[in-house]
């Protein structure tokens, strides 16, 4: 795991009992009085679990130290070791394996930390003797390695270490005496962790003051076994004395090395005398050194570094300062520190309201550095996976696909296939397409559309609610068999079991509102109507629901809402709901607009088609026949005896034109004996039949008319006399001036035979025909017309 960072340094553990249980990998820090401690990556061989090796090298130590007392060094980091394995906060670096040591080595194992905080915001001075070769070779790895404190790292960072503070001055009853920062360890959540618990002190419980004696810092020792000299409180170095005040001067220094890139305010460089030097004009450098510091912390900071420990602030105050109480992004931070101290009802409350709303004011880089971690954590707790599926969702939502794949992969990918309570499944299903945003398609199909299936088979109410949104949210991923094999049958399914359940209901139309677009026509027909049909709208809302599917599938014929399903099935379901006493204004009005419209698309469907029925009646195909029919072309004149009339070289006006070949009048023993044969002049040849009239001069011309008996059974009738046909205008068939022919006839003064004229006249009943566009011939003394009508006027009169 750690084979290409290893260095040798699983031979340096060797020797050691904690390679027998742990793989130690690269070097990445170092800590401790004098950085005597070097930090190494390592995993726990039984299960694979990370966590950091804390190793001395005493042979490194005994060469250039020269230590009188060989082991005086390790005992004291010994002590450290103990100290801090008693102190069971969040804020103190969790022993995990307490110290092993052999002839060569001592050591411990830690939670993974990336480094201390000497570490991370300065490199190590060369000028200083290194204490090893190692340390050595970690300054030259931590000089390849930078790392970016945000300003909320510092910080909560720093709020940290006074909380650690609180504790120990509070409820452990200890001083430190060494706070600097290498006794502080970062973790890789991002955490600040106090250690260094090499110098503490405990005050006597019999007394009421907090003041220990301690020895003051010489150059006469080694200063890997003494505090840090830099950050010693004015009264140790001073007056041999030190208290709870001694630590919290240490804390101002702290933070004023932070902000000014590492660099102490108080430079002694290894000697007492400087540093006193330096103490007798401290307010001066204080001064010039909180100009980095942020303003709402500056006056704490000149208040931590009074001269008079008196004057100082406790760690309880300090933690209370309006700089770290208003920020609510540090407070959420705190609060997941500190989340296994909570029980499971402060757990759910804090993540589904104080966490969500914080999130966006909490940096991108401490989601997965600092916070993923915590709520990773508690996904697997049954009590609060609930709630803090919450968080957990909005940091997929809001983080990339690749982060996503990344870092949260693999524990939701677990989380989806692990059994889960009712609320949890619930809230897993209902937002189901968050995680699907950020999946591939293999993660979907074998995870994801898998835990749809099962919610809609179950027998839970609240799971089967929940399956359906996560159906419909999900509908682009379905094809349409699996929609019409898988999908709606358990959708019908849960209706019939629940059709009293409005939000049952109301979830079971939202999916079909979402699966419609996937299938076809013939798949809506028949699959999606039948099941619309059998939903029973008795609350509002559902009924909304309803109406919001028939208005969308209206706007499309694709989805086969007919003419004839909203006569017969829709609108007799929909209109008992128009004098429902429930419905809002609002309701009541989409109601009634989709009810307009199905009845606007029958109105017109219908209209359309009874029209276009009364166009097929009445077209040229019908009509034809029956004009046919009544043509005067295929009318059967009755028997009469009345003289026919022949035009020789004439067609007649019928449609069967046929030429008459009798030149002569014959007798009434032949078949043309009544016929009227009739020559037109030569000058008529070219004139049109059209151009026939008769004028009131004309009456008395003669004509070429053979005598003939006329009896009343044989008198004209309308059926008698064909339809002319006008010459100028196509097949348009007009009535003849017949009238003008019969007005020429004298009036015959007999009581047996009737007057043909005005019988025929009134019985044609004909107007005045439309005068022919074209000029009579010039030189015709009569029409052909003028000719018949005195014919026939003669034929009377002989009578």
């Amino acid at each position: 795991m750690f084979s290409r960072f290893k260095h040798n340094s699983s031979n340096i553990l060797n020797k050691n009992p904690l390679d027998q249980h742990f793989e130690m990998g690269r070097l990445i820090g170092s800590a401790g009085p004098g950085n005597s401690w070097r930090i190494y990556e390592a995993y726990r061989r039984s299960d694979g679990k990370e966590f950091s090796i804390f190793l001395f090298d005493k042979r490194g130590c005994d060469r250039i130290h020269r230590l009188k007392k060989k082991d005086t060094l390790s005992d004291i980091l010994r002590k450290g070791v103990k100290e801090l394995a008693r102190c069971r906060h969040p804020r103190f670096l969790q022993v995990v394996h307490g110290s092993e040591e052999c002839q060569d080595t001592l050591a411990f194992v830690s939670e993974p930390v990336i480094g201390s905080l000497a570490n991370l915001i300065s490199q190590e001075d060369e000028d200083k003797p290194p204490l090893s070769p190692s340390v050595h070779m970690h300054s030259a790895a931590i000089s390849d390695t930078t790392y970016t404190f945000l300003d909320i790292e510092y910080k909560y960072g720093i709020l940290q270490i006074v909380e650690a503070l609180a504790f120990l001055h509070t409820t452990a009853r200890t001083q430190h005496r060494n706070i600097c920062p290498s006794s502080i360890l970062v973790t890789r959540k991002g955490t600040w962790k106090l250690a260094g618990l090499e110098f503490s002190e405990r005050p006597n419980d019999t007394e009421a003051s907090d003041l220990v004696s301690c020895p003051r810092w010489t150059s006469k020792i080694t200063k890997s076994a003494q505090p840090e000299l830099d950050f010693i409180a004015p009264e140790t170095q001073t007056r041999s004395m030190a208290s709870f005040a001694s630590d919290m001067f240490s804390v101002g220094l702290l933070i004023a090395t932070i902000y000014n890139r590492g660099q102490s305010p108080i430079q002694a460089n290894h000697s007492s005398q400087t540093y006193i030097r330096l103490i007798d004009t401290f307010n001066e450098i204080i001064r010039d050194a909180i100009k980095p510091v942020p303003l709402g912390l500056q006056d704490a900071v000149l208040r931590l570094t009074y001269i008079d420990p008196r004057r100082r602030p406790t760690a309880q105050h300090m933690g209370a300062i309006q700089y770290f109480s208003a920020d609510p992004a540090v407070g959420a931070l705190q609060y997941l520190d500190l989340l296994p101290m909570k029980d499971p009802g402060q757990k759910a409350q804090f993540f589904r309201s104080t966490l969500c709303d914080v999130f966006i004011l909490v940096p991108k880089k401490l989601w997965f550095q600092h916070m993923w971690p915590s709520l990773e954590q508690e996904l697997k707790t049954q009590e609060v996976l609930a709630a803090a599926l919450q968080p957990v969702l909005f940091l997929i939502r809001e983080c990339s696909t690749d982060e996503y794949q990344l870092y949260m992969l693999s524990t939701i990918r677990q989380l989806l296939s692990a059994p889960k309570s009712i609320q949890a499944t619930v809230t897993l299903l209902e937002n189901l397409h968050v995680v699907m945003e950020k999946s591939g398609s293999e993660d979907i199909q074998n995870d994801v559309l898998p835990l749809i299936y099962q919610g809609l088979e179950s027998t839970t109410q609240q799971i089967q609610s929940a399956a359906l949104v996560a159906a419909a949210n999900a509908s682009y991923l379905f094809d349409e068999a699996t929609i019409r094999k898988t999908v709606l049958p358990r959708a019908k399914a849960v209706l019939e079991k629940n059709s009293s359940e409005p939000k049952l209901v109301m979830n079971v139309l939202a999916c079909i509102s979402e699966l419609i677009d996937r299938l076809d026509k013939s798949a809506i027909i028949d699959d999606v109507l039948p099941l619309l049909w059998e939903v029973k709208p008795i609350h509002a809302d559902v009924l909304l629901e309803l109406i919001g599917i028939y208005k969308r599938m209206l706007s499309d014929k694709k989805y086969g809402l007919s003419i004839n399903v909203m006569a017969t099935r829709v609108l007799p379901a929909l209109l008992p709901h128009v004098v429902n006493p429930t419905l809002v204004l609002e309701q009541f009005t989409a109601l009634m607009e989709v009810l307009r419209e199905m009845l606007e698309q029958i109105d017109r469907h219908q209209r359309n088609r009874l029209r276009l029925d009364a166009l097929s009646s009445t077209s040229p195909e019908r009509i034809r026949p029956l004009k046919h029919q009544l043509s005067s072309d295929n009318m059967i004149a009755p028997m009469m005896n009345v003289p026919s009339v022949m035009i020789d070289n004439r067609k007649t006006c019928s449609e069967e034109n046929f030429a008459r070949n009798q030149n002569n009048y014959s007798g009434p023993s032949s078949p043309d004996s009544s016929s009227l044969r009739v020559s037109p002049p030569a000058t008529s040849s070219l004139r049109r039949l059209s151009d026939n009239s008769l004028t009131p001069g004309q009456k008395n011309g003669r004509s070429n008319i053979s005598g003939s008996t006329l009896s009343p059974s044989s008198c004209l009738s309308i059926n008698a006399l064909p339809e002319r046909r006008h010459s100028s205008v196509g097949n348009d068939r007009r009535p003849s001036t017949t009238s003008t022919l019969f007005s020429s006839i004298p009036a015959i003064q007999s009581n047996n035979i009737p007057n043909p004229a005005s019988s025929v006249g009134s019985a044609l009943n004909l107007g005045s025909r439309r005068p022919s566009m074209c000029p009579p011939t010039s030189g015709s003394a009569s029409s052909l017309l003028q000719q018949i009508g005195s014919g026939v006027s003669q034929l009377f009169a002989g009578k």
